[in-house]
């Protein structure tokens, strides 16, 4: 059964990074926003950013558990929206919360199903191999 808590290493970056593209993509398209470098930038690196610190912090890629994996997710998504508001001189108010709350959602979502199909290609792969 895939579990998408259990990947690590340059997998589990890998397939986070896929996931926060993916959101950022489909919220860039749903509001007629650029899909280019200052898209990318302004959500991307912003929440990506945020992402991968927080997950070194909680050693989510050397050491991977559900606890990590969810305190990643909840600090790291928070803190990038936290940030990208503050990027693009936001106040931090109802239309952020919203944001915040469609991200937190969605990114849960994205990461855990592209950690899933990562686990399952690499477990098959690996069973084949051997």
């Amino acid at each position: 059964m895939p579990s998408p808590y259990r990947l690590a290493g340059a997998r589990a970056i890998t397939a986070d990074l896929i996931a926060i593209v993916i959101f950022a993509t489909i919220g860039l398209l749903a509001h007629g926003k650029d899909i280019g470098v200052s898209g990318y930038s302004r959500d991307v690196l912003t929440i990506g950013g945020s992402w991968l610190v927080v997950a070194r912090s909680t050693g989510l890629y050397r050491s991977p558990t559900l606890r990590r994996y969810l305190t990643t997710w909840i600090v790291g998504v928070t803190a990038g929206v936290a940030v990208r508001a503050i990027v693009l001189g936001r106040a931090i108010n109802g239309k952020e919360l919203s944001f915040l709350i469609v991200a937190l959602i969605s990114t849960l979502i994205f990461t855990s199903v592209v950690r899933s199909v990562v686990d399952v290609a690499t477990s098959r792969r690996d069973r084949k191999s051997t």
